[in-house]
């Protein structure tokens, strides 16, 4: 068959013919089509563990196990951003109340913002204690043991209170562990801080619940 007439006979069947595309142009099509969605991809775990310029972890160690971040939240005081505090569950929750009855390992994560003294820090964190721990009497003992622990801390300074069914709360700033507190009401007492019902900030405790 004349290949013109060939030709023809496609075009108007509405089939085009094909071209013959230089091999150079095809490889930089096909390395834009992997890479785009790789970029994607990185880009999406990046945003993950990040606020107000503060990156966290996608995990943390608890207890021996791997927990997750379950969502960022910012403590702000009037105009000032003070550190912003995550959340890491072994499995995803929004149910603060769910969080704090279940004895599975989590960890509470604040990377601060600014610049806190000693007592700046244990004033509020007493504060909040008082008005959300329900064993206020029975826990607050060791909670005013663990706040004897707490420092000074700079701005980009991170403290961690990680919870181990069996194995207690561990106070750590930065990589280094500073105490830990058994009991599984101590750990709820801890976390009820920020998902109790008289949070630091309602926007702190949502965004740690991924709300």
């Amino acid at each position: 068959m004349n290949p013109a007439k060939s030709s023809l006979r496609l075009v108007l069947a509405g089939v085009s013919t094909p071209t013959r595309k230089p091999a150079r142009l095809i490889t930089v099509a096909l390395l834009a089509a992997l890479v785009v969605p790789a970029v994607s991809t990185l880009s999406t775990v990046a945003r993950a563990g990040e606020l107000a310029g503060a990156r966290l972890p996608d995990t943390l160690m608890a207890g021996g196990k791997t927990v997750k971040l379950n969502g960022l939240g910012l403590r702000k005081k009037s105009v000032f951003k003070v550190y912003v505090g995550g959340l890491y569950l072994e499995s995803p929750s929004k149910d603060a109340e769910a969080i704090l009855a279940a004895d599975q390992a989590k960890a509470i994560r604040l990377s601060f913002l600014r610049d806190l003294t000693k007592a700046q820090l244990v004033d509020a964190f007493r504060e909040d204690f008082e008005a959300n721990a329900r064993d206020k009497a029975g826990q607050r003992a060791a909670f005013e043991r663990m706040l004897a622990l707490i420092s000074n801390v700079k701005e980009g300074d991170t403290l961690t209170f990680s919870y181990g069914p069996g194995k207690g709360t561990t106070l750590q700033i930065g990589d280094k562990k500073l105490g830990v507190f058994e009991g599984k009401g101590f750990a709820a007492a801890v976390f009820s801080i920020w998902l109790g019902k008289k949070p630091p900030t309602e926007e702190l405790k949502k965004g740690m619940l991924g709300s």
